[in-house]
C-alpha cells in the first residue's frame, strides 16, 4: 500500500476533491478558480515530490475565504490519512529557504497536536486574485486537520508573491522530510509510542 488518500468534501460553500500521494514525484494537477494558489500549490507539489490531483468548486463570488480554507482542511486531511499509523516516519521536518531577497523557515512536528506558530507579515491585500490574510487561514486550516505542529515565520522579504511562494516550498521541504521514512526507527519516534 502507498502513502496516498483520496477525499472528498462537499458543503454549501465547496466541493473538493483531492488524491494526494506522498511518495510521488512532484506531478500536480490542481484546478481551484484562484490562479495565484494553483502556482502555490504546484509548487508544493513539486518542491515536496508530493502527486496531487484537486478540484475545486468553491463561491468564488463571495471571496477566496471558503475556497482557500477547505482546501487546506481537505489536504491536512489527506495528510493524516495517508500517513496511517506513521509508523518509521522522521516525525521532525524544517526549512530556511531563500528566495532571492525573501527568507522563510518552516518546521514541522507530526505529533498529533495541533498548533500553528504564524509569524508572516505581507503588505498587500491581494497578489493576484488571492487575498494575502488567507495565507494563515490555509497553513492554520492545514495543520488542525492533519495534528501537526506547524511554526512557519518570514525571516526577510518584500515582495509578497516571494513571500507567500517562498512559505509554500519551505513548507513543501519541511514536509517531505517530517514523512520520510527512516529505517533506524521501528514504530513511532515518541517515548510514549504513539503520536
Amino acid at each position: 500500500m502507498g502513502r496516498s488518500a483520496k477525499i472528498s468534501r462537499v458543503t454549501r460553500e465547496t466541493d473538493i476533491r483531492l488524491d494526494l500521494d506522498l511518495d510521488g514525484s512532484g506531478k500536480a494537477d490542481i484546478h481551484t478558480g484562484i490562479g495565484f494558489f494553483d502556482h502555490m500549490l504546484n509548487s508544493f507539489a513539486r518542491h515536496g515530490f508530493f502527486d496531487i490531483t484537486l478540484s475545486v468548486k468553491g463561491d468564488l463570488e463571495v471571496d477566496t475565504h471558503h475556497t482557500v480554507e477547505d482546501t487546506g482542511i481537505v489536504l491536512g486531511t489527506a495528510i493524516k490519512q495517508a500517513l496511517g499509523d506513521k509508523k518509521s516516519i522522521r516525525r521532525y521536518g524544517s526549512m530556511i529557504l531563500p528566495m532571492d531577497e525573501t527568507l522563510v523557515l518552516c518546521a514541522i512536528d507530526l505529533s498529533g497536536r495541533p498548533y500553528l506558530g504564524y509569524d508572516v507579515l505581507l503588505t498587500s491585500e491581494r497578489v493576484g486574485e488571492f487575498e494575502t490574510e488567507m495565507l494563515k487561514e490555509f497553513f492554520y486550516a492545514v495543520s488542525y486537520a492533519s495534528e501537526m505542529n506547524l511554526h512557519i515565520r518570514k525571516m526577510a522579504g518584500e515582495n509578497n508573491h516571494h513571500v507567500i511562494e517562498g512559505t509554500f516550498k519551505a513548507f513543501a521541504k519541511a514536509l517531505d522530510e517530517a514523512t520520510s521514512p527512516d529505517p533506524r526507527i521501528t514504530g513511532v519516534l515518541s517515548t510514549k509510542g504513539t503520536l
